[in-house]
């Protein structure tokens, strides 16, 4: 059986789908950390089956925890201080995203100038849209 220690001061990222972790800690900052971290994959779940799991062992503040919320809705984020949750959230959509996923309209600008940032708003509808072109965007 695999053992992790448990955290004293920092981050859980629970529930996540399983197979998402790399691309979450990827696309949210988690992969550039210093502190530690640890990224458990296709953990046995009484509710879903499999999830995955992530640990951040430090200081977290400065991480997009809307971003997590666009690739999986479902997650929980666990608070640990002296190692007892002293709070739980489920992250909320971001009105805007940046760069986490690229415009598929060939006429768009993103298209043409590479250095544009893929810049997408957040729509009444809760579907995101492309700044420059209005094009929605479409999750794979």
């Amino acid at each position: 059986m695999l053992n992790i220690d448990e955290i004293q001061n920092g981050v859980v990222i629970d529930h996540i789908k399983a197979g998402t972790s790399r691309r979450l800690a990827e696309i949210s900052g988690i992969d550039g950390l210093e502190c530690g971290v640890a990224v458990l994959k296709n953990v046995r779940s009484s509710k879903s089956g499999k999830k995955d799991i992530i640990k951040i062992e430090g200081d977290v503040s400065h991480l997009n925890f809307g971003v997590i919320a666009y690739i999986d809705p479902n997650i929980t984020i666990n608070y640990i201080k002296n190692g007892k949750i002293v709070r739980k959230e489920k992250p909320v959509l971001p009105d805007t995203l940046i760069n986490v996923m690229k415009c598929t309209n060939p006429r768009c600008i993103t298209s043409i100038e590479q250095e544009c940032d893929h810049i997408f708003k957040l729509t009444a509808s809760g579907k995101y849209r492309c700044v420059y072109c209005e094009e929605e965007f479409q999750k794979k």
